[in-house]
């Protein structure tokens, strides 16, 4: 493995490390129930994927 001849400066360092911090998702708004979950997944309230169900929750079955 390569070693560095000379040590990298932190302003250097820094530079390169400012892409590598975490975001939070981006979150949508259910059109079934109002909950908020992650953008391309299954409500995890509802069990809705795109206006249909996708997996079938307790509470629905029960009613």
């Amino acid at each position: 493995m390569a070693h560095p001849k000379h040590k990298h400066s932190k302003t250097r360092t820094a530079k390169r490390r400012t892409h590598d911090k975490a975001e939070a998702p981006t979150l949508a708004v259910c059109p079934q129930c109002g909950a908020l979950h992650i953008y391309h997944t299954v409500c995890p309230e509802c069990g809705y994927y795109r206006g249909k169900i996708a997996i079938e929750k307790a509470e629905a079955a029960a009613v």
